[in-house]
């Protein structure tokens, strides 16, 4: 039952470090100490992703470039149509950060690991898996920040550009050093799977407790109601549903076959925390980088139960299948 309702312990601790920021956040010379903890793990991070991104994978999946296409789409196009189009006819629903933080979830990248986790289990195309998620991943650190200078501008929140920059030298620098030196490194990575595993984790709990460290001492919690952490709920339900319903429909309209649209349907919807909480910390320096944080850390949790309640119903239909005949 644990298993079904947290797929992913390390939820466990995210919330852990919420409750400890809650209760003990950094102050004075233990936050600045944080803060260059979070600086240095986030350039480690996206130095390890580039040694990790191999490019024969997305110069292979580039043959199934329709396919491809559609899932950037998905993950770029259509998410920021439903934050823009929810946040501009509702706009008194949601506490502004809490509206940025939504847009911030719509313009994140697919994430890697567990969407080809949940392809594979639910007998999906594998190979087009990785080369859609590699490239996401990739794109998602130039399209990201442009995506939300254009959205969180509109909206009232505005990234200028230092937050550019900063993604350039904190994000994107790191990440094409360590892409450059796969050759020399790659292979050192790939034995250090573990090392490189807690190198992401580290860096979105460091993080996640700094970011509300700052939020819960300028009053987060007296400042966010019940009822605006519920609406929350509810929106990111309502975007989730609304993604996991198009991406399969769009599909099914453009003819793919049942492997590629279990690709589109996991690669198209999930949003990467791993990329989301560093990108967030960059992008959002204050106080406010916790509440803008609350949308993403909400639709992790809900993504992963709900995609992995979807990949065992398609993995059993095949099963099923497989049996009859």
């Amino acid at each position: 039952m644990l298993r079904r309702l947290v797929p992913d312990p390390f939820l466990i601790f995210l919330v852990a470090s919420v409750l400890l920021a809650t209760l003990l956040p950094a102050r004075g010379v233990f936050a600045t100490i944080v803060s260059w903890l979070s600086l240095v793990t986030i350039v480690l991070l996206f130095f390890f992703h580039g040694a990790k991104l191999a490019r024969d994978q997305v110069i292979a999946g580039l043959t199934h470039w329709r396919l491809h296409l559609t899932i950037l789409a998905c993950t770029f196009v259509m998410f920021p149509i439903i934050g823009m189009i929810g946040a501009y006819s509702w706009p008194g629903l949601l506490p502004r950060d809490l509206w940025i933080g939504v847009l911030f979830v719509c313009a994140l990248p697919s994430t890697v690991q567990s969407a080809i986790a949940f392809v594979s289990m639910a007998r999906g195309n594998v190979p087009a898996a990785i080369a859609s998620a590699s490239a996401s991943q990739m794109l998602g650190i130039l399209l990201t920040p442009l995506l939300m200078g254009a959205m969180a501008g509109a909206h009232g929140g505005g990234i200028g550009v230092e937050g550019v920059g900063k993604i350039a030298a904190q994000i994107l620098l790191p990440f094409v050093a360590g892409h450059l030196l796969r050759p020399w490194i790659g292979g050192w990575v790939l034995r250090h799977k573990q090392l490189v595993g807690m190198t992401d984790r580290s860096t979105i709990l460091i993080a996640v407790y700094g970011a509300f460290s700052a939020a819960v001492i300028e009053g987060l919690w007296h400042k966010l109601s019940p009822s605006a952490l519920t609406l929350l709920f509810a929106v990111d339900a309502l975007l989730l549903a609304i993604g996991l319903t198009v991406t399969w429909g769009v599909g099914r309209a453009l003819g793919f076959d049942r492997a590629d649209r279990i690709a589109i349907l996991f690669c198209g919807t999930k949003k990467s925390i791993v990329q989301g909480v560093p990108m967030a910390k960059v992008l959002f320096p204050g106080p406010q980088t916790g509440v803008i944080l609350l949308p993403i850390m909400l639709f992790h949790q809900m993504q992963l139960m709900a995609c992995a309640f979807i990949a065992r119903r398609y993995a059993d239909q095949c099963k099923a299948a497989s049996d009859r005949e």
